[in-house]
């Protein structure tokens, strides 16, 4: 009778998972933020609790679970919402290397190591860091790699520079320029800040996509 109740939970809590990060809109494992993490983690260990306690009532890990849902749903709104807020959970890409040169005061900001940075491009086939233009690495870990051209001419690498109606004050400082130079591209182009729903800096050009 204990394995059959065990059996019945394991397949109620698979179907439960499945609708759970249906409702959630989970990405590939590669690209879980921090936050997805968490939560994953947590909901596998209260499913995991509740189906090794089988002679509990199945709400003990429903009611839990369906809070963590929640949360995940609220978080990914107010994120979408406030910069800050996503900032702050889901962190930001760094700029590693920029125009072939290793930005050490990054690395240790972050607690990246050369041997981090050397690992990362042996697993993408990278024998040397001269051959890299631009390297981000991303908020889940990984590391983005821009490699030079075939004649390894310097190019301008598209940066975000608003995202959503938010200024990105990172790229203004790496491209050099200010909050009132983008605020005057907006002005001679008639387009308000919060009207921009991507915009970014490429040969000296920068592009927008308005949210009309």
């Amino acid at each position: 009778m204990e394995f059959l109740v065990i059996a019945i939970k394991t397949l109620f809590f698979y179907f439960f998972i499945v609708l759970a990060y249906r409702i959630m809109g989970k990405r590939e494992v590669g690209q879980l933020g921090i936050i997805d993490l968490i939560v994953s983690i947590l909901i596998a260990e209260m499913v995991a609790i509740s189906i090794e306690n089988f002679d509990k009532s199945i709400l003990y890990a429903i009611v839990p679970v369906s809070v963590l849902i929640f949360l995940e749903i609220a978080l990914a709104f107010l994120t979408l919402k406030s910069k800050k807020i996503r900032s702050f959970f889901n962190g930001r890409p760094s700029l590693i290397i920029k125009n072939g040169k290793i930005n050490f005061s990054e690395m240790s900001k972050l607690r990246y190591s050369i041997d981090d940075l050397l690992l990362q491009l042996r697993q993408n086939s990278i024998k040397s860091i001269e051959e890299i233009e631009y390297a981000f690495l991303e908020t889940n870990g990984k590391l983005s790699i821009f490699p030079y051209n075939f004649l390894k001419l310097k190019s301008d690498f598209p940066m975000p520079i608003i995202v959503n109606g938010f200024i990105q004050k990172d790229t203004l400082k790496n491209i050099n320029k200010t909050k009132l130079w983008l605020l005057k591209k907006l002005f001679d182009k008639n387009i308000g800040l919060k009207d921009v729903f991507y915009a970014f800096y490429k040969g000296k050009t920068l592009y927008i996509i308005s949210k009309n």
